[in-house]
């Protein structure tokens, strides 16, 4: 049963501390019984590292990525960790302070270097973090770990070594990329990415990055741009953080949430400001939703337009007879802003951050509806959409599906993270078709998004189980744990107990062995 409960402040930041990485693996404590046919290992990313020596990094996007892995063999989990050699990490540790500008935390210049060279270091150009925090995803035969930049980077899934820093900039035309790209079954990789152009043109190009092929060549070398959106405003691109996917077609969102890129190069350049600066919000242009068919690469002639909401995360997008059905978590005008971007403030005032999240609206799921062939006598009729689910007990995000399956596809069931005002404190899941929901919550327990692992041998949507790392500062002896619950009912099969702390992850997958 879901309960809305309070949350300290002393409990709820314990996700936002720095820990040390891990020499090796160690040993989880498991309660209750790991199903046989779990093996393999959950990869996830985060921060970890939230100051260096007497810099404070400000905000939860900033901390420096960690990534973890929990590997399950024959019924024993263990637990391992090493923060990603990125250079914005190897820089800092170094020279013992913050060197590249994050998305909430400004750089301050060396102080070592005199005035004059300070202000010739201004026109090199923007240096871009290559902070490697938000998610981890294959291509060919290996793993990268991502921020939202151009920038990835290479990986080790098995001993969390870093390999190598990759420049998408110089494979394809892209000024940064999501970190939520579409995986299809047969290894090809699609994903969305800003592109600045001649006379600061702006558009979104969907790059495509083949499967691994029999000559072994590195599938970066044959990524392709295969569409471009148009931007509705040439200095002003839209924040974008995933697209829809289907067998035959492409949906883009462009939302009011915009990147002042003359305010990026001016400010960042002469008197230092970070990405989150830079945001703005322009409502009054509505939401478009853009189509494009995906073998052809080529747009569809109709412009989709809906009242103003803001959105990180697609649950599902399908195709259902001469109609797309998309399906995402959306937040109701510009205060998610406030959500994610001011009460992500590590610095903030506890107070102030739990009464700015009381008043902010919380996320919901809509369905949205789109013809592909459309009457004259249908334009300009309002795209109204279905909300799918809405208030307290249902405000969820990070939502996950069975997408092996179902992705791009009609389907019955999604995961989410459970929202308390922000505050993230239960699992949800939910029937699409029947708004029927389960909740898995305890109390002082903070889940991550789950991850949803089919049975190998499933002959429902729903068989299998959903992974989750929970941190529950003082609530016991061991204060994190990786959850196993029964896909199906949401009930507990069992747990994984660790000794020590693990800060908040983003997003992640699951290798199978």
């Amino acid at each position: 049963m879901y309960n809305q409960v309070e949350h300290p402040a002393g409990g709820y930041k314990k996700l936002f501390e720095t820990v040390e990485e891990l020499s090796s693996p160690v040993t989880a404590h498991v309660t209750g019984r790991i199903p046989t046919w779990l093996r393999g290992s959950l990869l996830r990313c985060g921060p970890g590292l939230f100051e260096v020596g007497a810099e404070p990094f400000y905000h939860l996007f900033d901390g420096q990525a960690l990534l973890h892995k929990f590997d399950f063999k024959e019924g024993h989990v263990t637990y391992h960790r090493r923060f990603v050699r990125t250079d914005a990490y190897v820089r800092a540790m170094t020279e013992k302070r913050i060197v590249i500008t994050e998305f909430g935390t400004y750089a301050y210049p060396d102080p070592c270097k005199n005035i004059f060279s300070r202000f010739f270091s201004y026109f090199k150009g923007v240096e871009v973090t290559d902070n490697a925090l938000v998610n981890v995803y294959p291509v060919g035969e290996d793993y990268y770990a991502c921020t939202e930049t151009n920038f990835i980077t290479r990986i080790n899934p098995d001993t969390l070594e870093t390999i190598k820093q990759v420049d998408l900039c110089k494979y394809v035309s892209v000024n940064g990329a999501t970190a939520h790209p579409h995986i299809e079954n047969d290894g090809t990789v699609y994903n969305i990415g800003n592109c600045f152009g001649k006379n600061f043109s702006l558009a979104y190009n969907i790059i495509r990055i083949p499967p691994l092929q029999a000559d072994k060549e590195d599938p970066m070398n044959k990524s392709e741009v295969v569409v471009q959106f148009p931007c509705s405003d040439r200095f002003k691109p839209s924040y974008v953080h995933s697209f829809g996917l289907t067998s035959n077609y492409i949906v883009f969102v462009e939302t009011p949430v915009k990147i002042n890129l003359l305010k990026f190069l001016s400010s960042w350049s002469l008197w230092g400001a970070n990405y989150m600066d830079c945001f703005e919000s322009n409502e009054t242009m509505g939401v478009w939703l853009h189509v494009a068919e995906k073998k052809k690469g080529r747009l569809l002639n109709i412009k989709y337009r809906t009242s103003a909401f803001n959105l990180f995360h697609h649950i599902n997008t399908y195709e259902d007879n001469g109609f797309l059905i998309v399906d995402l978590c959306t937040w109701k005008g510009f205060e998610f802003v406030y959500n994610y971007l001011y009460l992500a403030n590590l610095r903030a005032n506890w107070d102030e951050v739990k009464r700015q999240a009381e008043k902010a609206p919380q996320p919901e799921a809509r369905r949205y509806v789109l013809p592909l062939n459309i009457d004259k006598a249908d334009t300009g009729k309002n795209l109204e959409p279905e909300v799918i689910f809405s208030g307290p007990r249902h405000a969820f995000e990070f939502p996950q599906i069975n997408y092996k399956k179902y992705g791009g596809k009609p389907y019955t069931y999604t995961y989410g993270l459970g929202l308390n005002h922000f505050v993230p404190d239960r699992l949800c899941k939910l029937n699409v078709k029947t708004k029927e929901t389960w909740v898995w919550q305890e109390p002082d327990s903070y889940p991550s998004e789950p991850i949803f692992v089919s049975h190998p041998d499933a002959l429902e949507e729903d068989d299998g189980v959903v992974l989750s790392i929970v941190i529950s500062p003082g609530v016991g002896p061991k204060p994190a744990y990786l959850l196993i619950l029964n896909a199906k009912d949401m009930s507990e099969v069992a747990r994984a107990e660790v000794e020590v702390n693990i800060p908040v992850t983003f997003h992640g997958l699951f290798k199978r062995a």
